[in-house]
């Protein structure tokens, strides 16, 4: 089973890991002190596009293929008071709601500078990503005509109602193959792809286009917020080296050993939370976790301490 896989490696990882470490003797703790009340999060409209059942899934496919790059945040041009992954939902929310869903076909056509002036990076610094970007989108295009016949929702149908069949459909595009090496353990994230499934459950309300059978399934969807906040919460701790480069905005290389511990360290940590949470009585998910998580680390106190970056269009 893949998602299997995903927690069955990340384990391994966090029994290995030299550079970062899980406190456990502070889990029961940590999630006794849960908000779980708020573990049933809505759909934001505030920031990201609700139209039509096939408008809506289109949306969620596009944005998703392009969920990444926070490694180039600091050069990206936000919008006031939004954070780039915000700057990144608004900026196409605008684009459905003014010219209606890009199709298959402007996906696969379209160019670096179509997709700056779309999201807003008409400046040389935000380049870098948009053609990142621009690379998504055209494989994800091309990936729709060629499997789907240019539709959003037959990629959706095919997977019927498994979240971890809609991974697996979204792997044939290059950038969903979020696989580490980690001195020769295969790991495998499936950050954006799993998120897939987890965006499409929150925008339908886990009905029609958004009822995944298997969504508890689902584990976290790493990246470097969520580790960041067990970091700032006590839960995670970084070798003193790790956290200097961390503090002093040093690139972390994507696939590098620091990078794979604090993805999968926080994974596993996730993990072992569920494991203590549903000990006490609590049927909480991964996926509810992850949500709950990347919604504390908006709060100032996270934005007030460096978290890692690492240039990659996984996360």
């Amino acid at each position: 089973m893949l998602l299997a896989e995903i927690r069955h490696a990340c384990a391994e990882v966090a029994r290995r890991a030299r550079l970062v470490r899980l406190n456990e003797e502070r889990l029961a703790d940590y999630a006794r002190a849960l908000p779980l009340e708020r573990l049933q999060p809505s759909y934001d409209t505030r920031h990201h596009y609700l139209g039509s059942p096939e408008a809506t899934v289109a949306y969620i496919l596009t944005l998703d293929a392009v969920n990444f790059g926070s490694g180039y945040f600091p050069q990206l041009h936000k919008r006031p008071g939004l954070s780039g992954y915000f700057t990144v939902a608004v900026s196409l929310k605008e684009a459905f709601e003014q010219d209606g869903p890009l199709s298959a076909e402007a996906l696969r056509d379209l160019s670096v500078e179509r997709c700056a002036t779309m999201f807003g990076q008409t400046h040389t610094a935000g380049l870098p990503l948009m053609r990142l970007f621009s690379q998504a989108l055209n494989d994800l295009g091309s990936y729709l005509l060629k499997r789907f016949g240019g539709s959003f929702t037959a990629l959706v149908d095919a997977a019927e109602h498994s979240a971890e069949r809609l991974v697996k459909l979204l792997l044939p595009m290059p950038y969903f193959q979020d696989v580490s090496d980690y001195q020769g353990l295969r790991v495998p994230f499936y950050k954006r792809a799993q998120i897939a499934a987890s965006d499409l459950a929150l925008a339908f309300g886990g009905q029609g286009y958004g009822r995944f059978d298997d969504l508890a399934a689902l584990t976290i969807f790493a990246d470097n917020l969520v580790p960041h906040v067990l970091r700032v919460d006590g839960l995670l701790t970084y070798d003193e080296e790790l956290a200097t480069r961390i503090a002093r905005g040093e690139l972390l290389e994507a696939g590098s050993l620091p990078e794979i511990e604090i993805r999968a360290v926080a994974v596993h940590a996730v993990e072992r939370l569920v494991a203590v949470l549903r000990e006490g009585g609590s049927a909480v998910t991964a996926q509810q976790l992850d949500i709950l998580l990347w919604n504390r680390g908006q709060e100032a106190r996270y934005k007030a301490l460096p978290r890692h970056r690492t240039r990659t269009v996984f996360y």
